[in-house]
């Protein structure tokens, strides 16, 4: 193939059909012109683009793909991409459209081709993940040299190429907001090509498929209510919120989930897309609802969500002004309380990472500083010009940010400030709530154009080093502000007075120890964080927990969130519904009846055993599921699966029997069934074991309460 074509090549041609397009009026017009253009360059031999170099590490396939082989005779779309880049997630909504509308055997395929600015970003686990967390569905290949971006002389994430059934170039699109372009370009190119077109499969084969069921599934930030000791956890996963209890993990709401949605409404019927950043005052849950792009609050009294701010699809305005539920806003990702002259907490701050800019949304009226007064409801920008930039500044508007992604509010004196996590620059930076002057306060570069000054180095102001920071924490008593340094696993400590930053946990490696010291603990890309005396609790993303440092007593600890909810009105099932297939070999006990009463919670609690010198695999995360064997009227909406993550107490696993008792042929069972993967501590060997265990139920129809529990063990 002619490895020197480039983009360069393609530009000059293309750029004289774009002028055309944007001039045309009509849909024919626009047809007309791509099918000339179409027909002029389909020969060239100078666009045809090299093939994926062999031993290139591939995802959501059964095997390695070519343009020469698996990929003939198909229309290509390749997305150059990196997980980190919003406006990258931008444009996953239109390939999902493109799939909708154009299947692998109509002859439209898409690639994506991660090309990573992060070292972080070149590890095939860590893209894994990110695909699981876009759900991304189409193939995508670890290109983690760059060897395609480079030879194609890609210069920006996003790029789409269009590529005809020989491999050739056809159309490039640079950046978001194309969408319309786009589906006008691949369905000319699949009606031109019509002849030519392949109908066979690629062996699409997606790893989310094969995954079993836990109780959170990739938390993106946490945030503490101190004076009620709850936890509102984003289970972005899951697209969900949870309320926990912050002392025992017992979980007190359920909203949301597990499907994407953008439904107000009361606890059961809302629905999320994506959830990130929470803030929690009393009963009122804030969320930035991030891939809806909306503001939303959750009143736990009322039992009802609603939506603060925005419309529901991604908006470009960069100023703001408009009431809320008119103000278009993009991908906001975290979310604090404060004041703004006005009230205690009569604003939202929020990190609109899609814009890169602070926003502000008065719940009640207030003024910004250098800004004017505004009436509750308004949603309006409060620093950052739009530009993605390290840029400090005197004034707000003069500022710029490069994807803001977590916020922390110190309001008192002398520090008085907001404190950001600004991913893209690797800093953490300052917002003077007196006057909206930002400046530097440790990572990043000095230069505001320089995006790629990161690392994993202790130190002082820009002599410290992160990658990808994406929650900050703020301690009062402590005066210190906690980061989670997530693209270097760690949880870093800052002294702002002096500007050190320093290691506080984490090893640098991604991984899921526990310690027993913060040094010797694994974080898998943490990216919410948040402080209650002296506990930190941490998102930790990639591994689907919380954990909790206890930094008096320099030990780690999980969250282990109880699988019953208090709040009966907003349940959803914990987890996703799917969960493995029970394997022949598995062990199945019957265990003797037991009797309980209408409206009593029967707990099975459960000892399990593992042989010595094992231990469970983190990869693979356990879990078990209950089921009631015909008799699904006894678990109507409760939880019916979960993870497990550790065996040196029992699982618990609960279920409420309804106060009126249907009749039944016989006895009506509760099955519970677990999955343990598990490993030599050597690593040299694992496997899978399961066991299945029958629990029949005599019921005494009168009304009973309390608990009734069966005990009992099973070694494997």
């Amino acid at each position: 193939m002619a490895s020197h074509c480039s983009l360069v090549t393609l530009f000059p041609i293309q750029s004289q059909l774009d002028y055309a397009l944007d001039d045309a009026t009509t849909q024919q017009e626009k047809e007309d012109l791509i099918y000339q253009y179409l027909k002029k360059i389909d020969e060239r031999e100078d666009l045809k683009i090299p093939d994926f170099q062999p031993g290139l590490e591939w995802l959501n396939t059964t095997e390695p793909l070519s343009l020469s082989k698996e990929l003939a005779g198909k229309v290509v779309l390749l997305d150059f991409f990196t997980y980190c880049c919003i406006n990258c997630m931008h444009i996953l909504p239109d390939l999902h459209q493109l799939e909708k509308r154009h299947s692998v055997e109509d002859g439209l395929v898409i690639i994506g081709v991660h090309s990573a600015k992060f070292p972080n970003e070149k590890v095939l686990d860590n893209i894994q993940n990110a695909v699981l967390r876009y759900d991304i569905c189409h193939p995508v290949v670890n290109d983690n040299e760059a060897t395609l971006w480079h030879e194609l002389e890609v210069s920006c994430w996003p790029t789409l190429l269009l590529l005809g059934p020989r491999g050739n170039l056809l159309f490039s699109l640079v950046g978001e907001g194309h969408s319309e372009r786009l589906t006008l370009f691949a369905d000319s190119a699949l009606r031109y090509y019509r002849e030519q077109l392949k109908t066979h499969s690629v062996g699409i084969k997606l790893y989310r498929d094969s995954l079993p069921p836990s109780i959170l599934s990739f938390p993106g930030k946490v945030a503490v209510d101190q004076d009620n000791k709850k936890l509102a956890i984003a289970d972005t996963g899951h697209h969900r919120i949870l309320v926990v209890s912050s002392a025992t993990g017992e979980l007190l709401h359920a909203v949301g989930g597990p499907g994407r949605g953008r439904q107000d409404g009361t606890l059961s019927e809302a629905s999320f897309n994506s959830p990130q950043g929470v803030a929690i005052k009393g009963d009122a849950v804030y969320v930035a609802d991030t891939e809806n792009h909306l503001i939303r609050k959750v009143d736990l009294v009322q039992g009802r969500v609603s939506t603060l701010a925005g419309v529901g699809t991604q908006g470009t305005d960069k100023e703001g002004g408009a009431m809320g539920p008119q103000q278009p806003i993009s991908s906001p990702w975290d979310v604090t309380l404060g004041s703004a002259g006005g009230a205690a907490d009569n604003v939202l701050w929020i990190a609109m990472a899609g814009t890169h800019q602070i926003w502000a949304l008065f719940l009640e009226d207030g003024k910004l500083p250098k800004g004017g007064d505004y009436k509750a409801g308004t949603c309006v920008r409060w620093a950052g010009s739009g530009s993605e930039e390290n840029r400090n500044n005197a004034y707000p508007h003069k500022a710029s940010f490069a994807q803001p992604s977590g916020l922390a509010l110190a309001a008192e004196e002398p520090w008085s400030c907001l404190y950001v996590a600004d991913s893209e620059s690797s800093s953490i930076r300052t917002l003077a709530l007196k006057d909206g002057a930002v400046k530097h306060l440790v990572g990043g570069e000095r230069d505001p154009l320089n995006l790629f000054a990161f690392g994993d180095v202790d130190g002082k102001g820009v002599d410290a080093k992160l990658q990808h920071p994406l929650g900050v924490a703020w301690s009062a008593e402590q005066s210190r502000l906690y980061v989670a340094d997530s693209y270097n696993h760690k949880i870093k400590v800052v002294d702002p007075k002096m500007k050190q930053c320093a290691t506080l946990a984490g090893t640098g490696e991604a991984g899921d120890a526990l310690g027993p010291q913060f040094t010797k603990t694994c974080f898998n890309e943490p990216g919410g964080i948040c402080i209650n005396g002296n506990l930190l609790y941490v998102a930790d993303t990639n591994n689907h927990k919380i954990k909790v440092l206890n930094l008096d007593s320099n030990s780690i600890s999980l969250l282990h969130i109880s699988a019953e909810c208090t709040d009966s009105a907003s349940v959803k099932p914990l987890g996703v519904t799917k969960v493995p297939t029970l394997p022949k070999s598995a062990a199945r006990k019957d265990l003797p009846p037991v009797t309980a009463s209408a409206g009593q919670t029967v707990i099975l609690s459960l000892t399990m055993l593992l042989p010595e010198g094992v231990k469970l695999t983190d990869e693979a995360p356990s879990c078990w599921a209950l089921s009631a064997e015909g008799n699904e009227w006894l678990l109507e909406n409760q939880v019916a699966s979960g993870g497990i993550v550790d065996l040196t107490q029992p699982l618990r696993v609960s279920a409420k029997l309804p106060a009126a008792v249907k009749e039944s042929d016989g006895n009506p069972s509760l099955r519970l069934s677990v999955w343990l993967f598990y490993c030599l501590e050597e690593g040299k060997a694992c496997t899978m074991k399961a066991a299945s265990f029958s629990q029949p139920l005599q019921i005494n129809a009168s009304p009973g309460d309390g608990e009734v529990t069966v005990a009992f063990a099973h070694s494997f």
